[in-house]
């Protein structure tokens, strides 16, 4: 990857990776440290990084990052992301959404956003993660399985 692609990689992933690295932080400051730290280490390790895989260098790197800034604070706390990042037409849906994304364990819903926001394949979440193609299917239907408990359930709704 040579200058002008690794530029391109910075213009169309961005706005994806904040998104993620909040949803998975939980904190602003921590979601820009991540991205931040993700376009850093693409940078350093440019010359061994093909340019087509670069979206997945970049999660795989959020993904990690993410994973050690939770064990450093071993809690968590789930704030919305800004509006200007992430808007949903209904806000009181989005409200809801991420009140159930705040119930799973940092790796459940880490999976959930790389398969149902970004749309990664079980494989490329795989490889991003260190799983293996079953262990991620059963986490996401675990998660899942989570979520729709969660917003089944009329108190969490209202």
């Amino acid at each position: 990857m040579d200058a002008k692609q690794y530029n391109t990689c910075v213009r169309e992933w961005a706005d994806a990776l904040f998104r993620f690295a909040w949803k998975c932080t939980g904190q602003q400051d921590d979601a820009n440290d991540v991205v931040q730290g993700a376009f850093e280490v693409l940078w350093q390790k440019k010359e061994e990084v093909p340019a087509e895989k670069g979206k997945a260098f970049l999660f795989q790197v959020a993904y990690r990052q993410s994973v050690d800034n939770f064990r450093k604070r071993s809690r968590v706390v789930f704030k919305e992301a800004p509006e200007e990042h992430y808007s949903p037409s209904n806000p009181d849906l989005k409200k809801v959404l991420d009140r159930a994304l705040a119930q799973l364990d940092e790796r459940a819903r880490a999976l959930v956003l790389l398969k149902d926001y970004e749309g990664y394949s079980y494989e490329e979440i795989g490889r991003i993660t260190n799983l293996n193609e079953s262990q991620v299917k059963v986490y996401l239907f675990r998660a899942r399985k989570t979520l729709k408990d969660y917003l089944v359930s009329v108190e969490n709704v209202i």
